[in-house]
């Protein structure tokens, strides 16, 4: 109460108006005592952690201080952005974006984030319009079939006019599903495929996608702890052509996730179906894009051409030295994962190794930059 007195009589007694202060609970816009207190302990645990992350990294007292009271339209706090880094110290970047106005209002902790992960993508940075290149410069990475296993590039996008998972509502995801289902139902040629919701499904579907490797599960804790999982299995699904070389997933992680994929190093085909899928569903529904963060995603590591392109590699003289398959990967800016992806470990010496840059840079260049890595990685292999 002595605060509210003390800023009500600060008013009084100046040229300001009660508007013009950026007092919380003058605006009506009040971060409760209970998230305050959740903030407060979760930093100060992540503080005196030995946590890696970027969150713990930027995360400042002053920025901290600065942004624990703020508020977007939709009512995300502080908490809704980094409740994940702070429940999971192991986070590499612990930080998703409950709503697109989140980029903006907690600006002071996602932006030196994001110009870390993204290679120096700055503030001050516009990232580059659309631009797919010239699919025909691209090539097999792997012609003889020796090394790499399986190709697949993949992009995310968010539909227009929704915020992210954890501000949606149950109708809202059934309403989104039922544009996604009846969009792609419309896709033809070698795109043609089927939409399997989630919610419903027979045990004998759900046998089919898992033994295809297309079933997503229910959130990680990483997106657990985010509270990106709700209403679960509502409005979520899989989409598959009939060929099985291209995917959507609805309201997994991001709105949308289009994956192009084969058996292969042949990195030209894939990505040529992917853009030609992108291209044709584009032209049906909106999308969220921002003039300088590209296409907006609930983690800011897919911001920008939000395209990851990949690859199920096997490199036993390398991987028998992970530090030098590290430094060869980051020379071309490429992630390292475990087979399964992000959190998991190699199996049997496969490896999933992607471009990491999505600011800054075209969606070609983003491609370009992990084909020209895998041919390096091929070629250091077979002089090993």
């Amino acid at each position: 109460m002595f605060s509210l007195w003390y800023a009500y009589f600060a008013v009084k007694n100046s040229n300001l108006r009660i508007g013009d202060l950026n007092v919380p609970f003058l605006r009506g816009n009040m971060v409760d005592a209970a998230t305050l207190e959740k903030l407060e302990a979760g930093y100060k645990k992540l503080a005196a952690s030995d946590s890696k992350s970027l969150l713990k990294k930027y995360l400042t007292q002053e920025v901290f201080d600065a942004l624990k009271t703020k508020k977007t339209s939709f009512g995300s706090t502080l908490l809704d952005c980094i409740q994940s880094g702070l429940e999971n110290h192991d986070s590499g970047v612990g930080i998703y974006a409950p709503d697109a106005e989140a980029y903006s209002v907690f600006a002071d902790l996602f932006d030196p984030i994001i110009e870390d992960y993204h290679k120096g993508f700055k503030k001050t940075d516009k990232h580059p319009p659309k631009n797919w290149g010239d699919v025909e410069t691209l090539s097999d990475v792997d012609p003889t079939n020796e090394y790499v296993v399986s190709t697949r590039v993949r992009c995310g996008r968010s539909m227009e006019g929704y915020p992210f998972n954890p501000c949606l509502t149950e109708a809202q995801y059934a309403e989104m599903q039922d544009k996604v289902s009846s969009t792609l139902s419309g896709l033809e040629g070698e795109l043609k495929g089927t939409y399997y919701p989630l919610k419903g499904m027979t045990k004998e579907v759900q046998q089919k996608l898992i033994d295809d490797h297309f079933l997503f599960k229910e959130g990680d804790r990483f997106l657990q702890a985010a509270n990106a999982c709700r209403f679960w299995p509502t409005g979520r699904g899989i989409f598959h052509n009939d060929a099985k070389t291209f995917l959507v997933w609805c309201n997994e992680e991001d709105h949308l996730r289009l994956i192009s994929m084969q058996m292969g190093g042949n990195l030209k085909e894939v990505f040529a179906r992917l853009v030609n899928a992108v291209n044709d569903i584009e032209k049906r529904v909106p999308f969220s894009h921002h003039d300088r963060l590209g296409f907006l995603t609930f983690c800011p590591t897919n911001l920008g051409t939000t395209v990851r392109a990949s690859v199920h590699i096997k490199l036993p003289k390398l991987a028998a030295n992970l530090a030098k398959l590290e430094e060869v990967a980051g020379k071309y800016n490429l992630q390292v994962r475990g087979t399964r992806g992000e959190h998991t470990e190699a199996e049997g010496g496969v490896y999933d190794i992607s471009n990491k840059r999505r600011m800054g840079l075209t969606e070609y260049e983003a491609v370009k930059e992990m084909h020209d890595g895998i041919k390096e990685l091929i070629k250091i292999e077979k002089e090993m």
